[in-house]
């Protein structure tokens, strides 16, 4: 077993204490013992920052690195928002030559990468009740503010460790075969308890969704300002050319993927129960770049191994103790987009639509597209201009596109409209009610691998489009 030193940190409302059985399963299985560090945050008081915990937290394994209590390189096991953590220490301190960083394994256990829609109910007066009852009504207001979907927080960091937006020259990488080594394990079940199942959802562990934990991303840039008809796509580029590692499991929450003994949900199948604790030892374990790749490889059969049950009753009477709904094990993605114009102002009202070809707004496979496939629409609370769209892909391979006929292209259109900031100004001059832009944006007939949008993955899509003043907005008199 590795003799390395382990850092584990929490998530949002949560401590140290969560991850005793975690501590212990390690132990007994031969772990460093002694080497078990156990980093503690403050998540619910409402000044603190991800980037305070950050500026601590370096302090602190700097003074334990000096002092030789902590022996570098040391591996990490993180916890839902101690994802965010981890990834901003890195970025901070060790960008310009991640060489010097401490850090070799990062093994994420649900990680809310890219949020997570618990954190608007956390700042609700639901969530004010739930978990700031004993703390002044305080539920870590800039904590939450990071955490909500499309936040402003993760478009900033996903452009500093993972993507190279299409107008920037930076290729700095923090990930790779000279670098930190992330793994990612998320569960796809929700909880079974009364009260926790407020937030559950389908294609999340209750907290998490699937491609929200997901660091195998990508971005784009549509733009609409030099031609409104046909807009220029932009790719970003990946600063890692790698697969991360990244399995779903169907029988873990948000909750027991922090346990690998323990489960909220009982299986029959001993091989599906200890799998969480098997694949954290060979996480840990890993000794080589070449190791790492397969198990990246390996693991992603088991993320397909999971979507198979959707389609499969049979099997999941096999596996589980209760009956399991197959909405569960669908796949999703998500795509967090933001709108600017093309000063690069931010515009905060405006819609996306998504159609099929010989689009109608009545007809079934639009109507279906709207009720099955498009699970959910965020706009962030902090800045309207970044939206969450949350999609089942399963329905819509399974449903909208065999809802469309056999005679028309399979293809998924999206289309922008917005409404003018005043009478001087509208967007897009060529439009009568808002824009004319439309671009198919999925297809059925690319395969796996050309195909912009990915399965359990989230998306990065900047639209820029173009703002119009009137023409009385400056003229020219004899």
């Amino acid at each position: 077993m590795s003799n390395r030193d382990v850092l584990i940190v929490h998530g949002w409302s949560d401590s140290s204490k969560s991850f005793s059985p975690l501590v212990d399963f390690l132990k007994s299985a031969g772990f460093n013992a002694i080497g078990l560090w156990l980093g503690d945050y403050i998540s619910l008081d409402d000044d603190v920052k991800i980037e305070d915990v950050v500026k601590r937290m370096e302090g602190l394994v700097r003074d334990k690195l000096q002092a030789g209590e902590l022996k570098a390189p040391f591996d990490m096991v993180v916890h839902s928002t101690g994802g965010l953590v981890a990834r901003q220490w890195i970025i901070t301190y060790y960008l310009d030559d991640i060489s010097k960083c401490p850090l070799k394994r990062l093994v994420m256990l649900a990680p809310a990468n890219f949020g997570s829609k618990l954190a608007s109910m956390g700042q609700s007066v639901l969530g004010r009740v739930l978990k700031g009852w004993n703390n002044w009504f305080h539920t870590g207001k800039e904590m939450l503010n990071a955490l909500e979907l499309s936040s402003p927080f993760q478009w900033n960091l996903v452009q500093r460790d993972l993507l190279v937006p299409d107008d920037v020259s930076d290729n700095r990488s923090v990930y790779g075969e000279k670098g930190v080594w992330p793994f990612v394990l998320v569960g796809t079940h929700p909880y079974n308890s009364a009260l926790r199942q407020i937030v559950n959802e389908d294609g999340a562990d209750g907290t998490v969704r699937v491609p929200a934990a997901n660091l195998n991303t990508r971005g784009i840039t549509i733009d609409f300002s030099k031609d409104e008809l046909n807009p220029e796509l932009r790719p970003w580029k990946n600063r890692s050319e790698i697969m991360f590692p990244f399995a779903v499991l169907p029988d873990r929450t948000h909750g027991s993927i922090i346990d690998p003994v323990g489960a909220d949900v009982t299986v029959k199948d001993p091989i599906v129960q200890q799998r969480l604790g098997t694949m954290i030892i060979k996480a840990l374990n890993c000794d080589t770049f070449a190791a790492y790749q397969q198990i990246a490889t390996d693991w992603s059969q088991i993320s397909e191994a999971t979507a198979a049950l959707a389609g499969n009753d049979a099997a999941r009477a096999v596996m589980f103790e209760s009956d399991t709904k197959a909405e569960y094990f669908h796949q999703y993605i998500q795509v967090n987009v933001q709108v600017v114009d093309d000063y690069g102002a931010d515009v905060t009202d405006y819609m996306l639509e998504f159609s099929g070809p010989d689009y109608k707004r009545n007809d079934n496979p639009t109507v279906y597209l709207h009720r099955e496939v498009l699970e959910d629409v965020h706009a962030n609370g902090l800045n309207a201009a970044y939206r969450c769209f949350f999609v089942d892909r399963t329905d819509l391979l399974n449903g909208f596109y065999k809802l469309i006929g056999k005679t028309v292209e399979k293809n998924l259109t999206m289309s922008i409209s917005a409404t003018p900031p005043g009478d001087n100004i509208k967007y897009f001059s060529n439009a009568k009610r808002g824009a004319p832009g439309e671009m198919v944006i999925h297809s059925l007939d690319d395969n796996d691998q050309t195909r912009w949008l990915q399965r359990n993955s989230t998306h990065f899509m900047r639209i820029i489009i173009p703002r119009s003043p009137s023409d009385k907005v400056f003229q020219l008199k004899r």
